[in-house]
């Protein structure tokens, strides 16, 4: 990218985004929304990459919305609640982008991941963490609900948590958040680039169409009937077991040698 607030590298089918704004912890200003966003919209249509990692530059993974920014615009004359609901629309897009995302997207966080820097966390499909890294919905302690990042957060982590969270402003560290399902590995800081990297590797060594259709399943399935659940689940399968690379997996499981993908 030539915006560098937000730099992609890319090798061995894995993308990384890196916030790029450690001055403000990675805020999420109007800027990054919109880079986040254009991102996301290149990497929906991108056959080569097989996964995305997001990561931070500087002390914190993200610090959440830009205050100042917003402060700012509270204070225009030009701006108002008009600026503040398209903001939070966009964001909000941006996050669901994630999901939807053919590819799994791993959150390699450390130092903060606060507010909507929590919400972006927990809108990963997977999130690694140094020790010592700290996750919160704090925006109560300045008199401002964090209301729309509690919507990815307690879709992660028990509701009890979630609102303790939201109400008292606390952090938790990385151990009680691995514990609550909003993280999947910890590791020392110095070891978290190579160790997020293996992750990504590992997913990145499956037969990516076959990743695709099942994150999809994954989610779609979430909320609905038992029922109507296994029926979408199955319609998936019955896609995926028809396919040339799955009959070459199964073949290859049989024989007893590695698979040859197309």
């Amino acid at each position: 990218m030539t915006d560098t607030i937000l730099t992609r590298q890319d090798a061995d089918g894995i993308a990384t985004l890196t916030l790029n704004t450690p001055a403000s912890l990675n805020a999420l200003s109007d800027a990054m929304i919109a880079a986040l966003t254009a991102q996301f919209t290149a990497l929906s249509t991108d056959r080569q990459t097989r996964v995305v990692v997001l990561r931070g530059e500087g002390r914190a993974f993200c610090a959440g919305h830009d205050l100042r920014e917003m402060q700012a615009a509270r204070q225009s004359p030009d701006k108002g609640a008009a600026y503040f609901s398209d903001l939070f629309q966009r964001c909000a897009a941006m996050m669901q982008m994630i999901p939807a995302l053919p590819q799994p997207v791993i959150a390699q966080t450390h130092g903060i991941a606060t507010a909507a820097g929590c919400q972006l966390a927990a809108s990963c499909d997977l999130v690694t963490a140094a020790q010592g890294t700290r996750f919160g919905v704090n925006g109560v302690n300045i008199g401002l609900f964090c209301s729309t990042p509690m919507v990815a957060l307690t879709r992660k982590i028990p509701p009890a948590l979630a609102f303790e969270m939201l109400t008292t402003g606390e952090f938790i560290d990385a151990t009680r958040a691995r514990d609550a399902g909003l993280v999947n590995r910890i590791s020392p800081p110095e070891t978290l680039d190579a160790d997020t990297r293996v992750l990504a590797r590992q997913i990145a060594g499956k037969l990516g169409a076959a990743v695709k259709i099942g994150k999809s399943a994954f989610y779609d399935q979430q909320g609905e009937s038992l029922a109507e659940a296994y029926a979408l689940t199955g319609r998936a399968m019955v896609e995926n077991m028809l396919w040339r690379d799955t009959e070459e997996g199964i073949t290859a499981f049989l024989e007893k040698r590695k698979p040859d993908w197309s």
